[in-house]
């Protein structure tokens, strides 16, 4: 017998209890979450998102970042579809592989080569061994805190995790020039790269841009030591400049790892780097079975020109900060203490004195009922399928939110 509609959620949450450990893995396990959120979902188009229970919000998650044009954008779903006629994955790439990069390198300033895998953690693992290739060194620095995959050597997670495959990392902290400088005299002759996030984004806590001071500070050690620098534009890149985010403070990377928006939400990740590394990108062996299937590549060419073409970034950015204007007068009406961080296109929402996270789950869930879809701690997304009825819309169901948020 079929399940009523409302109970579609929790019974493949059932299900899935008995096959898959923890029922899910990683940031995209709803437990994570206040109670309330929807675990899975049935479709989505444009900016908007329809749960298993068929209730749709305007999606401010965006796929947890790969959506940038809009889901099912008709340019891109047809570049794919073109090419997963002629086929995907073969004994060698096809022509899309060689476009691609060269579309890449035209649009990304310090990219003199491209290389491409699947995920963000292959391609900042892949930064990482080029570097230790191309300077015959071990030592990383990078900083508490950041986020950089999903592997033993960058994992949140120390579980199943062992000393030895974190023995060559240094830590300091983000916009600290200080504690960078120390972080690279401790490594000495033996500094391979400096690894910094695009901006600083830790989950649940202020998100803050890269100072201009700290950039070019990173960038003259780099250069002092014979170092790389290596920008992780995995969570940021494509919505802060198609250069590259570091473009935004005028510092430019030896190596950058890319994944999330660059296909628009087909699986793909990039690597690019200078000519000082080229040599070492040919030394290292990286490969993956799925690393040259041609569809996601078709749809990447497809994203990054449609990108180039409409001023993307312009769009979300004027998006973005409609969205923050809208809040922060909306909060002042209200009386409450919102606080608004990083940058418009990615932005951030936590309550001052919120320790417990009792006021953002509380305005999480009334814009849930609202049908709107953001998250209490994690950065959020615009993306260029967001439009000024999406975001008035968005800040109606905002102003009753927190409106409730007050009444607490």
């Amino acid at each position: 017998m079929d399940l009523p509609l409302e109970d579609l959620d929790q019974a493949l949450r059932s299900r899935a209890a008995r096959v898959i450990p923890g029922g899910m893995w990683g940031h995209q396990n709803i437990t994570r979450m206040p109670v309330g959120y929807p675990q899975y979902f049935s479709r989505a188009e444009g900016c908007r998102t329809w749960d298993a229970n068929g209730r749709g919000y305007i999606d401010y998650i965006c796929a947890w970042g790969p959506m940038i044009l809009g889901y099912g954008d008709p340019e891109v779903e047809a570049a794919a579809e073109a090419q997963r006629r002629l086929g995907d994955g073969m004994n060698g790439p096809s022509a899309r592989l060689v476009e691609l990069a060269e579309l890449v390198v035209d649009v990304v300033p310090h990219a003199d080569w491209a290389m491409f895998s699947k995920n963000g953690t292959d391609a900042t693992t892949a930064c990482l061994t080029i570097a230790r290739a191309g300077t015959g060194r071990r030592k990383i620095i990078l900083a508490r805190g950041a986020y950089h995959g999903a592997i033993p050597w960058c994992s949140p997670s120390v579980v199943g995790v062992t000393e030895e495959d974190r023995a060559h990392l240094i830590y300091f902290d983000y916009n600290d020039i200080a504690s960078l400088e120390n972080a690279v005299d401790q490594a000495g002759d033996d500094l391979a790269a400096i690894l910094v996030s695009a901006f600083k984004h830790d989950l649940g806590k202020e998100h803050v841009l890269p100072t201009v001071d700290f950039a070019r500070r990173a960038r003259a050690l780099a250069d002092a030591t014979g170092a790389a620098l290596i920008v992780d534009d995995v969570r940021a890149g494509f919505r802060l400049d198609l250069g590259g985010s570091w473009e935004c403070v005028g510092v430019r990377p030896d190596l950058a790892a890319w994944s999330k928006a660059i296909a628009n939400g087909y699986a793909l990740a990039a690597v690019t780097g200078n000519d000082r590394f080229r040599e070492g990108a040919t030394k290292i062996f990286t490969t993956g079975s799925f690393w040259t299937a041609s569809v996601s590549m078709a749809a990447a060419i497809a994203t990054i020109s449609k990108l180039r073409r409409i001023d993307a970034v312009g769009i979300m950015t004027r998006m973005g900060q409609r969205l923050r204007d809208g809040l922060a007068h909306q909060a002042a009406r209200h009386g409450v203490g919102l606080q608004q961080s990083g940058p418009v296109q990615m932005p951030l929402v936590l309550f001052e004195g919120d320790a417990d996270r009792r006021l953002g789950h509380a305005f999480c869930l009334a814009l849930l009922e609202r049908g709107v879809y953001m998250h209490p701690t994690h950065t959020m997304f615009l993306s260029a399928a967001h439009t000024e009825a999406d975001i008035d819309a968005t800040l109606a169901a905002t102003d009753e939110a927190l409106a409730a948020v007050a009444r607490l």
